[in-house]
């Protein structure tokens, strides 16, 4: 194992250093591909950092890159300490590391515990095994009910559709007279590992020092809120027509209205004595590494038990980018996260985008409104006190893509595509970054069609290059934002939150920022405008957001 010796200088103010940290997401299929085969990889990533220490970020965090047959583009791994060669090699992700911190920034990497790949050797040797073998012990199978155990063990739904259970016996790898069932409560190549059973929670311990003794700083935990699941594994009970199981993906916006459903499925006590033993582990490095937690939960006192001291240092905040456009809906994100997260003396964390919703331009109308009311958002969302987490490609002002049936790749919508209620699926937000050019691929590799998903024509105004040489574009944008933002860094960890009609304002030490959600202009607040994210002349314009001093 080649070691990781580069270091980057500490946080200035003595600070843990994600505490007040814009963290930026790369989607590694994505962001640019060094190879020419149309898929992003780990040196295309190397060689695309300065973007990211020029558009003024702290870190940057990469969703999976591990060995995996890609059913879920990655997550659906099958050697957690090797680089899939789609990606490139080990050797590739030390160079990154390396790189990274030359550059003063942080890098996190994904982790997905809650499945393997039915590519896993854990996995394959389970369904060599015989049932009740230990083999099959580290997963969760069980036997089928109804006659001849022809029916699932329960009537739980995968997040992607269907059943959340496959038969051993129509497995292409599995035995024609096996007579038991795998729960994957994502896609059926993706088996859900059992972690009642040692064997897990060992085997990821090992997973976590060997990627943080090669030079990480920090682990983005998939599906947190899962791993456990109720051990007698019964029946949900759900209304009528209501869908179970979901808790990702374009199923987020449902999470907050399922509050009071019964999900024996996610988020169980026991998972906590998983991260207690993790935080002890990074406690081990130097560097304040840190771990944070992709939990769907469905309030913000269930979100703020990941974040205890001894637990995750940060979980993501997902009701910021579930709250529609609104000055009353965003008051409460702000006012509900701090009350919930001020007992266990936790930091926030905001988010608009990632790889699994509709990018936020879209979600807020798309064209002209959707970019303003976008960089309002974005705006005020960077300036309260916390980490605030990027997408790619959201600097640039993209919105979501209408991916042809005939493209799409998403697991959810290969498995219902031909149901009564297909799912579109996330390829929308995946497609990849645009760079330079004026047709596909815009610079994303050294090829000349499109790469993995179709980029539209009309992106050539879009690409870094072209932004780069506009003092109004997006990410011109960006880049003074988040260079704004280092200045608020001292000011006070908490906020006065008042709402005024479609005005939302808060107040941080000598700082005010307004944001108006409403059609109508309305006044600025007192003091000296020191950043807007739109034409401000005597009065705040709707859809606009400014920062005031004084």
């Amino acid at each position: 194992m080649a070691g990781n010796d580069a270091s980057i200088d500490p946080t200035p103010t003595g600070a843990e250093w994600w505490r007040h940290a814009a963290i930026y997401q790369v989607y590694p299929r994505s962001w640019a591909d060094a190879d020419g085969d149309g898929v992003g990889d780990l040196p295309g990533i190397t060689a695309h950092l300065e973007h990211l220490r020029d558009l003024g970020v702290d870190a940057l965090w990469i969703s999976p890159f591990y060995r995996s047959p890609q059913a879920d583009h990655g997550y659906d791994v099958s050697d957690y300490q090797d680089i899939d060669p789609l990606f490139g090699t080990l050797e590739d992700a030390d160079a990154l590391v390396a790189r990274a911190h030359e550059l003063g920034l942080r890098l996190i990497v994904d982790l997905v515990p809650n499945h393997s790949s039915d590519q896993h050797e854990w996995f394959q040797a389970a369904l060599r095994a015989e049932p009740g073998s230990p083999e099959r012990a580290r997963y969760l199978f069980r036997d089928g009910t109804g006659e001849g155990g022809l029916e699932p063990p329960n009537n739980w739904e995968s997040v992607f559709g269907g059943s959340a259970w496959d038969r051993v016996a129509e497995h292409p790898d599995g035995r024609d007279d096996d007579p038991q069932w795998y729960l994957h409560l994502f896609d059926s190549s993706q088996p859900d590992f059992d972690w009642r059973n040692p064997e897990v929670g060992d085997m990821f311990e090992g997973v976590l020092r060997f990627w943080l003794d090669r030079g990480v700083d920090g682990f983005r935990v998939d599906v947190a809120h899962g791993l456990f699941k109720e051990e007698s594994l019964r029946d949900q009970v759900r209304p009528e027509g209501a869908k179970g199981g979901a808790t990702a993906g374009e199923e987020a916006g449902s999470m907050v209205e399922r509050a009071a459903l019964d999900e024996p499925m996610w988020d169980q006590p026991e998972v906590h004595e998983v991260y207690r033993r993790w935080h002890q582990v990074l406690a081990e490095y130097p560097g304040d590494r840190m771990m944070v937690a992709e939990a769907w939960t469905a309030t913000a006192e269930s979100m703020a038990r990941f974040v205890r001291p001894d637990e995750y240092q940060q979980t993501f905040n997902f009701a910021w980018l579930l709250a529609p456009w609104s000055a009353e809906k965003f008051a409460n994100v702000v006012t509900h996260t701090f009350d919930a997260l001020e007992p266990v003396g936790a930091t926030p964390t905001w988010v608009l985008s990632n790889h699994d919703v509709i990018r936020h331009v879209t979600r807020y109308g798309g064209g002209t409104q959707g970019l303003a009311r976008a960089r309002a958002a974005t705006m005020t969302m960077l300036a309260l006190p916390g980490s605030a987490y990027l997408y790619q490609g959201e600097e640039l002002g993209l919105e979501q893509v209408d991916v042809a049936p005939e493209d799409r790749t998403d697991p959810s919508w290969l498995r219902t595509k031909d149901t009564d209620a297909p799912e579109i699926g996330r390829d929308g937000c995946r497609v990849p970054m645009p760079w330079s050019g004026d047709s596909a691929p815009f610079g994303f590799g050294p090829g000349t069609g499109q790469p993995w998903l179709p980029q539209p024509s009309g992106w050539g105004s879009l690409t870094v290059a072209a932004q780069e040489t506009d003092p109004e574009s997006t990410l011109a944008f960006y880049r003074r934002t988040l260079a704004a933002r280092r200045d608020l860094a001292d000011l006070p960890a908490s906020v006065k939150v008042v709402v005024d009609g479609d005005v939302l304002s808060f107040t941080r030490g000598d700082l005010t920022v307004a944001l108006n959600c409403g059609t109508a202009d309305a006044a600025l607040p007192d003091g000296e405008v020191v950043h807007a994210s739109g034409p401000v002349d005597g009065t705040l314009p709707a859809d606009t957001a400014v920062w005031v001093r004084g």
